[in-house]
């Protein structure tokens, strides 16, 4: 039916309900008033945040959460820039979003107006699409492709330019229905070729990650590993598609991944990748499986055909999306696990001895004992909380000593995007209100949005952020001391109390120097988000020196001064 006339602001916000969106964020901007207007009349939760990075990658965390694709809005110019890094964000993590960015109207065009840009150019490849709509009337048709585009086969971004004089024009249109996403789902004869291979092996793997994944297909991929017998591993960060308490579950391939896990990959002789890219991170710089032939078997499923093939020559390749792919996966009759049964139990062990207490807290010595945080929040939080993290060496804490209790527990973004840890965190508390949110954040990262701060409090977010304030930028200066030993530049940082900051906007905020202090910290903390619906956080200050769970920087230090006063 053709609707009686409306303004563009109000065709794109009808078809906003009608393909379900319930909560968008953004910055306001003149450039996009009417689109401000009309959600003024809908039952659309317009989230305000305080820099377009936040607000972007917020989208993100919704899409990762939600499966459904996250609404951002900004300004022209400068808030497009802002939000760019969500974009990629997005684009890298197979994450389902929509960017909608106010534009300069058609009279102005290609004069380089004020705050002007060619989004198509700008955008071109860290987005799945990207598309100016010129005329109201095609306001429905952009916009239930650009809902198509974002969540079907491999997931992403999708950005869409709104001239201010189209948004302000009427048109007399009708609304098109809500989208659809499609995938593509394996063949029978496919699913046999995983079954011979798999008979065939004797040291098998599963690999599972990317995007697309939902409740279902993470309850029959564990359905079909159990059957099986496999070992399971996840990507980087995509630790929480199998519980980490799981028998099966032996560990994360990525960063910092269990040497004893990393020969494991490379002994495989079959190789069963469920949705991830096999990328740089989750390779370890493609020295896990050989380019572009693997040594081992290789099976890739993915979502997006042309990822298949485009680094790695896989034995088998499927496209398919998860739930299609691993619901095929349940129902097949089971193999023979005989040959390697008991090597699940063994890389099971290792990966519990990994998470054992690194050497360098057990002489007591250190103030704070980091890995005694995490087994705190293990043994505090519930088993469903939601952890948070950006970039930098802190992340490594969660990674590879909290034990994640399945989809969806985990966000953080395999771009590597530093700034991401606070709104991921506001977002999940806003998406989830009832769950346990905690952010990991590095001092260095966290003040890169630690503004949206002010949104947790406005929208009573009641995240706990814990702050590891180490005095610097920590990965780089790790780099630094390994390739100029001793050689200090740019990664010294003077910061705020970030404890006193947090009161300031409203939140709880506390400071942790010694390991006994942390635990009643985090109980108060959580009692804090619970009662008054408010953030709060916990700074942890610490040395530095005490930059992975497995190296300080002083030792980084001198064996690079040692190896480079041997080849002299």
């Amino acid at each position: 039916m053709t609707h009686p006339s409306r303004t563009g602001g109000q065709i794109l916000v009808d078809a906003l309900k009608i393909h379900g969106v319930d909560t968008a964020f953004g910055v306001p901007g003149e450039s996009y008033l009417d689109v401000l207007d009309a959600l003024h009349d809908s039952d659309i939760r317009f989230i305000i945040n305080r820099q377009e990075g936040g607000a972007a990658f917020m989208a993100d965390a919704y899409g990762k959460m939600t499966g459904k694709p996250g609404i951002c809005f900004v300004t022209r110019g400068p808030g497009a820039t802002n939000a760019s890094i969500g974009v990629h964000t997005a684009y890298q993590d197979s994450s389902p979003m929509i960017l909608f960015i106010g534009q300069v109207g058609h009279d102005f065009t290609d004069r380089e107006a004020f705050q002007e840009i060619d989004y198509r150019r700008m955008f071109g490849q860290m987005a799945k699409w990207v598309a100016q709509i010129d005329r109201a009337d095609r306001i429905p048709e952009y916009m239930a492709r650009a809902f198509q585009v974002a969540t079907s086969g491999r997931p992403g971004p999708v950005v869409l330019a709104l001239p201010e004089d189209m948004l302000t024009s009427v048109a007399a249109v009708a609304d098109t229905a809500r989208y659809q996403p499609v995938q593509a789902s394996p063949s029978a004869d496919q699913i046999a070729r995983v079954r011979t291979m798999l008979a065939g092996a004797k040291r098998p793997l599963v690999l599972l990650g990317g995007g697309g994944w939902n409740p279902q297909a993470c309850a029959d991929l564990r359905a079909f590993a159990e059957a099986n017998a496999l070992p399971v591993a996840c990507a980087f960060r995509f630790q929480d598609l199998l519980d980490n308490a799981h028998p099966n579950y032996v560990g994360d391939v990525g960063i910092g991944i269990n040497p004893k896990l990393a020969a494991r990959v490379r002994e495989a002789d079959v190789i069963l990748a469920i949705g991830p890219r096999l990328g740089e991170m989750t390779t370890s710089g493609y020295s896990l499986l050989d380019a572009p032939v693997p040594k081992q078997r290789l099976i890739h499923i993915h979502a997006d055909a042309e990822e298949l093939g485009s680094v790695y020559q896989a034995a088998l390749m499927v496209n398919s999306g998860m739930p299609q792919a691993c619901a095929m996966l349940a129902a097949m009759a089971p193999v023979d696990a005989g040959a390697w049964r008991a090597s699940v139990a063994e890389a099971k062990a290792e990966l519990l001895a990994y998470q054992e207490q690194p050497p360098i807290f057990k002489d007591g010595k250190a103030p704070l004992d980091l890995w005694q945080v995490v087994q705190q929040i293990r043994a505090i939080a519930p088993a469903d909380t939601i952890i948070t993290n950006g970039a930098g060496n802190y992340a490594t804490w969660a990674h590879r000593f909290h034990r994640y209790g399945g989809m969806r527990t985990q966000l953080a973004p395999t771009s590597g995007a530093m700034g991401y840890s606070v709104p991921s965190g506001v977002a999940a508390k806003i998406v989830a209100p009832e769950r346990t949110v905690i952010t990991f954040a590095g001092d260095g990262e966290y003040m890169m949005n630690g503004q949206e701060l002010a949104t947790a409090v406005q929208y009573k977010a009641g995240v706990v952020i814990i702050v590891f304030n180490n005095g610097m930028f920590g990965t780089i200066r790790m780099h630094q001391e390994r390739d100029y030993p001793g050689r200090v530049s740019g990664t010294v940082l003077h910061n705020p109390d970030f404890a006193a900051l947090a009161q300031a906007y409203g939140a709880h905020g506390e400071t942790v120097t010694e390991t006994a202090q942390f635990g009643p910290a985090l109980e108060r903390a959580l009692e804090h988000t619970r009662a008054k619906r408010l953030p709060a956080v916990i700074e942890l200050r610490y040395d530095g020196d005490l930059i992975t769970p497995g190296a300080t920087l002083s030792a980084i230090r001198a064996n690079a001064l040692a190896a480079r006063a041997a080849k002299q």
